[in-house]
């Protein structure tokens, strides 16, 4: 994921009544929340602590998971508070059907309140059940492009969720979004520095051996990236671990550039 807009955020399920209160005060204390998820250390650290967060504060929640596709064809789970929601989200990627691939694909709130009698999604339902789940909310997290999240709530209680439960889930969603695309820019921008120093590394062993300049020994960085098909990072770290600059060719070392 890249930079997540909120633009297409989650809307309330044909279920919801519109009668859930408190929304003011709830608004705030997800705002904190986003604050407290912002403060972990990379995305997989806020992603775990999304789901978890989610228990406990989404009424009627004792599982929960964050589900993605990409490029609306690849889906899987990027976080779960435990087995249960894996396999929750695994029966439903295997059936093809399910409340969180239609949050997904079709951006709405999904609210399954009893696997016995769900007619929408037989299949899915059938195996939900088995592995414990009794009822569901899912709730679009975010949009990217082609790129897209949905946070899946599940419950061994039936009808679970209400119209409470979804008003906080959407609020939740949202705030979580932009705790999420705050980790993932940090998480780039270290990734990139550190891509920075590594070339420069790299450079550094070149200019050394060949007592050439630094404009030159980019040169020979981006001819070994050309000739082998890789990407120049990966040139840089093999350079700077083995202190050989790989080639196309099974020589040993990589010539000075010509004048």
């Amino acid at each position: 994921m890249s930079a997540i807009s909120d633009k297409g955020r989650g809307q309330p399920s044909t279920s919801d009544t519109g009668q859930s209160a408190g929304r003011d005060v709830l608004a705030d204390q997800l705002s904190d929340l986003a604050r407290l998820l912002e403060a972990e250390d990379d995305v997989e650290a806020t992603l775990t602590a999304v789901v978890h967060a989610a228990v406990g504060t989404v009424p009627g929640a004792d599982h929960a998971s964050i589900s993605s596709v990409k490029k609306r064809q690849e889906v899987h789970t990027l976080a779960a508070t435990g087995q249960l929601s894996r396999a929750c989200d695994r029966a439903q990627y295997e059936a093809g059907q399910g409340p969180c691939l239609d949050s997904l694909y079709d951006q709405k709130t999904v609210r399954l309140p009893d696997m016995r009698t769900e007619q929408r999604w037989p299949d899915f339902a059938k195996r939900a059940e088995e592995v414990g789940v009794a009822s569901m909310l899912s709730v679009q997290m975010y949009v990217d492009g082609d790129d897209l999240g949905a946070l899946n709530l599940a419950s061994a209680q039936v009808d679970a969720f209400d119209d409470e439960s979804e008003h906080v889930a959407l609020l939740f969603a949202s705030h979580a979004a932009v705790a999420m695309a705050g980790a993932q820019q940090q998480e780039q921008l270290h990734s990139a520095l550190e891509t920075r120093d590594l070339i420069g590394q790299a450079k550094g062993i070149l200019m050394e051996r060949f007592r050439i300049t630094g404009d030159k020994a980019f040169q020979l960085l981006v001819r070994a990236s050309q000739t082998t098909n890789r990407r120049l990072p990966d040139i840089a770290e093999e350079l700077v671990s083995s202190g050989e600059l790989p080639t196309s060719r099974r020589a040993g070392r990589a010539a000075a550039p010509q004048e």
